[in-house]
């Protein structure tokens, strides 16, 4: 009775699928290799992102090094007794290399973010910011630095946040805080080129002067955070500036040059160029709160070389036992975000103790709801919503509605791996609805009455099982209104389990019908 010259596309599509999935579990061993030796790119396309983003290579580790001292000599050359700002402001790089990019920024959740333009010293320079709340109340803002040698953004911040490898920053916009993602000089068509963590400062500096010109941003509690990379540059940004009100750290560097100097776009013959972009060498010019934090298997040599060589109270150091440069990230975050939340007083008010981050990181990992968007069936009045990453593919015929539902994007995870059908059609049978529940319970499945925005409905579940013995789990729903019949048929292999569950009732709960 349903529709089921659709399921011949959702074999084909699914087997596709587990393929890849097979694939990825060999991947993240080599990865494990890969991870120690290099960095990601920052020519990567907007697909090999999103692919690497759910992976563990978006951002291959920067713990891995050449060689590297015991004890590295933090003597400044040629700027000793200058301030890191003075420093940084007197000294003139020079780039061996002018490299740029001219990625496509994908327009951002509607409502949610905007995307906006910052002056710099460079020009002007693109950035997701979180859209005005409309309260007429100041909120907190955190501006995030993605890890990776790259100087753009991309729609990242929405994709699966991966419990062992959560880059999106997402944490802290879920919680609340307003959030900024820039893009520096060089990406994505801004003006300048790559100046590998020197310019970029600057560029992380004027993001604080838009940020805190935004009438709803309260301009004395601007944050400041990063991973990797992006950490090292929030780290710089600390030491040149005490605008922030407390910076956090996952994973930076101390010393680059003995980071994966093959991305370096700088006259590696100039010893002041490393130590220039080297937080190691200015570290007690830190006036704000700053918490490094790293895994034990990540930088945490990195981290501890720091602590070793200043004593400066402002810098807070925390090593997580059993974790690494990636796994630190989903847990932490939120603990960061609940910090800035906590943070209400006049002056910062934040402190974190190692059983804190500790005890975060042997929560169980959660599955969260993607980002969903509104969706309108023309000619029926049916309005849904769907995750705001996927795409809603027409498959009618014979003047029926059909659609296929399902991610932009083929990464091993809940959102990713869900495909949705979605049939509207009418019927004048006023039992259409108890001659599918004795249909779909003929074929196995638990099916109950249900009220879909005060609509006649039934839901069920049950397993659909291929010729080789693989399983997925078939969520359905079916609503009448008058004459029209709509169903949702929600299809995900049985290897994630009930993980699904949440993701396919927040789009059946979404459906009502505009009067025509």
């Amino acid at each position: 009775m349903k529709n089921r010259a659709m399921k011949k596309i959702l074999v084909l599509m699914l087997a596709s699928t587990m393929l890849f999935t097979a694939s990825c579990a060999y991947g993240k061993a080599a990865e494990t290799v890969e991870n120690a030796q290099m960095e990601d790119q920052s020519t990567e396309s907007k697909e090999e992102r999103a692919r690497q983003k759910s992976g563990k290579t978006e951002e291959a580790q920067t713990g891995a090094k050449e060689t590297e001292p015991a004890e590295k000599d933090v003597e400044k050359t040629g700027i000793e007794g200058m301030t890191f700002a003075e420093a940084h402001d007197a000294f003139q790089t020079t780039l061996a290399s002018q490299e740029s990019d001219d990625d496509p920024i994908p327009d951002p959740p509607e409502g949610l973010f905007d995307l906006v333009s910052y002056p710099s010293k460079v020009g002007d320079l693109a950035a997701y910011v979180s859209s005005n709340p409309g309260d007429n109340e100041k909120h907190p803002m955190i501006i995030w630095v993605v890890g990776g040698w790259g100087n753009g953004i991309d729609d990242f911040p929405w994709t699966y946040p991966e419990w062992d490898n959560d880059q999106t920053a997402s944490a802290f916009w879920r919680s609340g805080i307003l959030t900024m993602y820039p893009s520096f000089r060089g990406a994505n068509g801004n003006p300048g080129y790559y100046e590998t963590l020197f310019g970029e400062v600057d560029d992380i500096v004027s993001a604080y002067e838009y940020a805190a010109s935004l009438p709803y941003v309260d301009p004395d509690r601007i944050y400041l955070g990063g991973h990797s990379t992006g950490a090292t540059r929030a780290l710089l940004a600390a030491e040149y500036t005490d605008k922030f009100r407390a910076v956090f750290c996952f994973g930076a560097v101390d010393e680059i040059k003995y980071h994966n100097n093959s991305q370096f776009t700088f006259d590696t013959d100039n010893e002041d160029e490393y130590t220039m972009r080297s937080p190691l060498h200015w570290l007690d010019d830190i006036k704000t709160p700053t918490f490094l934090i790293e895994g034990r298997d990540g930088n945490s040599d990195n981290l501890e070389n720091m602590e070793r060589s200043s004593d400066n109270e402002n810098i807070h150091c925390y090593v997580i036992e059993d974790a690494d440069h990636f796994s630190i990230l989903a847990p932490l975050t939120q603990v960061a975000a609940q910090k800035i939340l906590e943070d209400d007083k006049d002056t910062v008010d934040i402190s974190i103790t190692q059983e804190e981050l500790d005890a975060a990181m042997a929560q169980e990992p959660v599955v969260p709801l993607p980002l969903m968007e509104p969706y309108i069936v023309d000619g029926v009045g049916l309005n849904f919503s769907c995750p705001f990453l996927w795409e809603i593919t027409d498959i009618s015929e014979d003047g029926e509605f059909a659609y296929m539902l399902s991610s932009r994007y083929d990464a091993e995870n809940v959102w990713d791996n869900a495909v949705v059908y979605m049939d509207a059609y009418t019927t004048d049978d006023e039992g259409y609805l108890q001659a599918m529940t004795e249909s779909l319970e003929g074929d196995g499945y638990e099916v109950q009455a249900a009220a879909i925005n005060a609509l006649p409905a039934i839901t069920a579940v049950g397993y659909v099982e291929e010729d080789d013995g693989t399983r997925y789990k078939n969520s359905f729903v079916m609503v009448k209104k008058d004459e029209i019949i709509v169903s949702f048929d929600f299809y995900i292999h049985e290897y994630f389990g009930d993980d699904g569950d949440e993701l396919f009732e927040a789009i059946a709960n979404s459906i009502y019908f505009e009067e025509l």
